[in-house]
């Protein structure tokens, strides 16, 4: 069985679950990339007793039903997820999302840019979260 940990993305818009697809392709990541479209699905996934909790969480800000903050906050609360470390995905460059998250504690805060290459470059400072096999 493979013992390499997913990873979580909560991101509702299509176009840039692709973008994180096709970057994790190109950076050759082996950890399957579980999609949650919002915080509560985030949560549901985590809750559920027959997942593997992943290696790393990316939450979006901007989602419908429960946003990034709110689900950080949760997933910090809660002691079995707290350890797990969680960066914030998002075309908000204002400083008070960017605070927020950080006092939220978040691992890092990547910026969704326009240009395909800046994010690829971006993508990678999660490099020495993935592949985490235990």
């Amino acid at each position: 069985m493979n013992n390499i940990k997913p990873i979580l993305l909560a991101e509702d818009d299509h176009v840039d679950v692709m973008t994180v697809r096709r970057a994790f392709k190109q950076l050759n990541v082996l950890n399957e990339l579980i999609v949650a479209k919002n915080g509560e699905d985030v949560i549901r996934y985590l809750d559920d007793p027959n997942r593997v909790l992943p290696c790393l969480i990316i939450l979006d800000i901007n989602m419908p039903k429960m946003n990034g903050h709110e689900c950080l906050k949760i997933l910090k609360q809660r002691s079995v997820y707290k350890n797990i470390p969680v960066f914030m995905l998002s075309s908000s460059r204002e400083p008070q999302d960017v605070d927020s998250s950080f006092s939220g504690g978040i691992s890092g805060y990547i910026l969704k840019p326009m240009e395909f290459n800046e994010f690829l470059n971006s993508i990678k400072i999660l490099n020495s979260h993935w592949s985490v096999g235990s």
